[in-house]
């Protein structure tokens, strides 16, 4: 039983450093989302906006390969964090409910029409 209880601290140590690290990196990615600038914004926008809510806004993965290495680090980074579903990454950041309904409408991101519930 020691053993479980050992396997759990590191479980949650892991979580916390992932999410301390998936925080930083989403508002990093924000940012540039915000800025519009450059030929990436776009899919750094529609990620931001996936991450927020999935159900309303798609992400293909593909489009880890469309960005630049830091990128799609800190895109990684916001994975592994929802992997531990620790908290949602917009809460982490300043006015982050606020900030990526505005990067959304900027970036005209209607929501999916796919079904990402099934």
């Amino acid at each position: 039983m020691d053993e479980f209880f050992a396997q759990q601290r590191v479980w949650e140590e892991r979580a916390t450093q992932a999410q301390a690290a998936a925080a930083q990196a989403y508002l990093r990615l924000l940012r540039l989302a915000e800025m519009r600038q450059g030929g990436q914004a776009l899919a750094i926008a529609r990620f931001v906006a996936s991450m927020y809510d999935s159900h309303e806004h798609a992400f293909d993965p593909l489009d880890l390969r469309a960005v630049d290495v830091p990128i799609s680090d800190d895109m990684l980074l916001c994975l592994d964090a929802l992997r531990w579903g620790r908290a949602d990454l917009y809460t982490l950041i300043p006015d982050g409910d606020q900030r990526i309904r505005q990067m959304c409408l900027d970036w005209g991101l209607a929501p999916s029409t796919a079904d990402t519930r099934n």
